[in-house]
């Protein structure tokens, strides 16, 4: 029923929430069915820790209000726009940077579309590149923390917030890294369309990195209160809120208006994430009552293969739904049953939630949904969604070689957990 109604074009929160309520009915009756789904709600998302998600959200909208994500990509170009693909290299950076103070990845791409889009095709680069950059590099908002994706997951499987944020750091780093290596060799092999920047002067670079000091702060305030475990992820997230505040009206960036704007921002993309956790948690209660999630993680665990081959299918089957699915819905709708499965093959649930994310961030680029193509493709009109989804592929390539290395590796994920919070 579920598929029928997303096929059909239902909202993933509707259909969920439908075949839910249905599903409760017909297996425990109208008045406790009824009863279950009306209590879900507030027994899945009546929680502090929740409280944390708005907060992630407005400081992403209050930072670009503040005028920080500018300061980050004017600083970027300055210190790196002499190299290959000089531009391109700065927007990473300064998506990362930006990341690191918001969770929202569609926010991010939307962010860059209008900062550097415009530079980068003044500057020769061609629309698909251009488009592509901006577009994957709105993913490591996804990774580097404070990721709402993140949060969401370790609230589905019941897993250390504070671990999994921890354990997103070093793999989105990479991430960027791997980024800047794909432009800087298209940018070699193209030579002529891709002009480097002149290299600017160590005055210049010392003048717009003393602009990054508001960016700078909130990004300390946030990972080094997460990091040194002095408060939890949901107090650091007010505190954010409060010092992007301080610092917009200190550089009096910050009006009602504007205010007023990023608040709204904020409650509607909140309002259109617990819609959909609280419609799927209904339907997750309904997979509850049949016994599937036991009977899959059984099924999958006495499978006459080794693990590494029904990981390898799960990754899959994850990258084909993100093709079709948004973030969100797909985790709340697939995590209850895959999940047991993962844990009982023997893996890590905080190494298997980065990995996810991974995955996650490809479907976020990947036709024929492709969010944050769409988004890039919103934000600048005059390039064609065909060369927004050209421009991806080096880039998609690059994640899944990093998904190969976590694999292989998994340290690389858990290290930084282990050692801080261990």
């Amino acid at each position: 029923m579920l598929a029928g109604l997303v096929a059909l074009g239902a909202r993933i929160y509707i259909a969920a929430a439908f075949a839910g309520i249905v599903g409760l009915i017909w297996l425990r009756g109208w008045d406790i069915g009824t009863s279950i789904a009306g209590v879900v709600p507030h027994s899945a998302t009546g929680h502090f820790t929740l409280s944390v998600l708005p907060m992630f959200i407005l400081i992403g909208f209050l930072a670009h209000a503040a005028g920080l994500t500018d300061a980050a990509f004017r600083a970027a170009k300055a210190w790196v726009g002499h190299l290959p693909g000089g531009l391109g290299i700065a927007t990473v950076f300064a998506a990362a940077a930006f990341a690191a103070v918001s969770g929202a990845t569609t926010a991010t791409s939307a962010v860059f579309a209008r900062t550097a889009l415009p530079e980068m095709l003044k500057a020769g680069y061609s629309p698909r590149i251009s488009a592509g950059v901006v577009a994957s590099a709105g993913t490591l908002s996804a990774l580097i923390p404070p990721s709402a994706i993140l949060v969401i997951y370790a609230i589905i499987v019941e897993q250390s917030v504070g671990r999994l944020l921890l354990a997103g750091f070093i793999p989105g780093v990479l991430t960027a890294l791997l980024y800047a290596g794909v432009i800087i060799v298209f940018s070699l092999k193209d030579k002529n369309t891709i002009a480097r920047q002149e290299k600017a002067s160590w005055n210049t670079r010392i003048s717009t990195l003393t602009q990054t000091t508001g960016i700078m702060i909130v990004a300390v305030i946030i990972l080094g209160g997460i990091y040194s475990g002095i408060a939890t992820p949901t107090e650091v997230g007010a505190l954010g809120v409060f010092t992007v505040l301080i610092v917009s009206l200190i550089q009096k960036r910050m009006t009602f208006t504007v205010l007023k704007s990023s608040l709204l921002q904020a409650a509607s993309l909140t309002i259109m994430i617990f819609s959909i956790i609280w419609a799927v948690m209904i339907f997750v209660r309904f997979l509850g009552f049949s016994g599937l999630p036991n009977a899959f993680s059984s099924f999958v665990v006495d499978l006459p293969v080794p693990p590494l081959v029904i990981l390898l299918c799960i990754f899959g089957l994850y990258i084909i739904m993100g093709m079709f699915m948004d973030a969100i819905g797909m985790l709340l709708l697939t995590l209850p049953v895959i999940f047991p499965a993962v844990v009982a093959l023997g893996y890590d649930p905080i190494w298997f939630g980065i990995i996810l994310v991974k995955l996650v961030e490809i479907g976020l680029v990947t036709p024929p949904i492709g969010l944050n193509c769409f988004v890039v493709k919103g934000a600048y009109p005059d390039i064609a969604i065909e060369d927004v989804f050209r421009g991806i592929w080096p880039f998609v390539i690059a994640d899944l070689l990093l998904v190969a290395v976590l694999v292989a590796q998994p340290e690389i994920v858990t290290f930084l957990p282990n050692a801080i919070l261990n």
